[in-house]
């Protein structure tokens, strides 16, 4: 049985996982879902591709890779969350990161975006070293793609909470790794 939200309250839920007006008035205004599947059917398909100006806005509720993100709003829960890592406390990969962060955004004047949940700090500081070497807009892509993953990875989250029953059966879809090189 599914308890998935309508409204209002699928409104906010939206708009903690991707912050784009177009996108949550799409998918809620798909609703009701039968299942958690067809809600992320609904969001993947409305979120592919962003636009340019849907990332810039999107961008202003992510945090810095690397600092905790601040507030008690739903979204800066699920940063903290996906921020978490078993190296998270490196204090040479944690001024490495730093680094990177300051350079990205004097490259593409804004904050390093990457799916942090999965990932090691690591593997983080690998591609941000990696992405840095792109042009404008292969990385304005990845970026996209990877709030849309971001969402998507929330959503799934959240239909866990909303107890979908088909949610064990079908789980979200792994995002795919983009290498554009």
């Amino acid at each position: 049985m599914t308890t998935i939200p309508v409204g209002n309250e699928l409104r906010a839920a939206l708009a903690a996982c991707l912050a784009v007006p177009r996108w949550v008035d799409d998918v809620a205004g798909r609703a009701p879902f039968g299942s958690a599947t067809e809600l992320l059917d609904a969001a993947r398909q409305s979120a592919t591709p962003l636009r340019r100006a849907e990332i810039d806005q999107a961008m202003a509720e992510h945090p810095r890779i690397g600092e905790k993100p601040q507030g008690s709003s739903q979204a800066a829960g699920f940063s903290r969350t996906e921020q978490n890592s078993v190296d998270a406390n490196d204090a040479e990969l944690a001024a490495a990161i730093a680094d990177g962060n300051r350079r990205y955004e004097e490259r593409f004047d804004r904050v390093f975006l990457i799916r942090a949940a999965g990932r090691s700090r690591r593997e983080i500081l690998g591609e941000l070293t990696r992405r840095l070497e792109l042009d404008d807009e292969t990385e304005a892509d990845i970026v996209g793609s990877e709030l849309r993953d971001i969402a998507l990875l929330r959503l799934g989250v959240l239909a866990t909470q909303w107890h979908d029953d088909d949610v064990a059966a079908a789980p979200p879809e792994q995002p795919a790794q983009e290498d554009p090189r």
